[in-house]
């Protein structure tokens, strides 16, 4: 029975490990704190526009929720357009080589037209007085050497 157990869980974790990480909660499978991914490129700045559990779309297997109707469409026409960077994973935790932390989505910042989460105000300020540049690069390094791991 352990042995049964034990095939069927690492099947699972297989199959769950097949799609991009993506900042979610634990429970509930919410991407980036609930909060509308598309209003972000809409608004570019200003607090977080929270979603609405009514429209949900399911991507990556998270939950991804949306204020409206047509913040859905526009998602699901096209997911990657939308997606913070690293799927929502800390931006700044990953620069520093810590590994896939979770957002909230309350912390954020375009750099390049492109969307970076952060987990606290601290790691966003890092990036916006230091070397984003750099600090994207170190990111982009880490977030490909999780993609590529076994």
């Amino acid at each position: 029975m352990k042995k049964r157990m034990l095939f069927v869980l690492f099947m699972l974790s297989s199959w769950v490990s097949a799609a991009e990480p993506v900042s979610k909660h634990f429970f509930t499978g919410v991407a980036i704190g609930g909060q509308d991914t598309v209003a972000y490129h809409e608004q570019k700045s200003g607090a977080a526009v929270d979603g609405n559990s009514e429209f949900t779309f399911e991507w990556q297997g998270a939950k991804w929720r949306f204020a409206s109707q047509a913040s859905l469409d526009k998602f699901a026409e096209n997911p990657a357009q939308w997606v913070p960077e690293f799927n929502g994973h800390c931006a700044n935790a990953l620069s520093l080589g810590e590994g896939l932390v979770k957002t909230d989505g309350s912390v954020w910042q375009f750099f390049d037209d492109k969307l970076y989460l952060f987990y606290a105000q601290k790691g966003l300020a890092r990036w916006q007085q230091g070397d984003y540049a750099r600090y994207r690069e170190d990111a982009e390094a880490a977030w490909n050497s999780i993609l590529s791991a076994p």
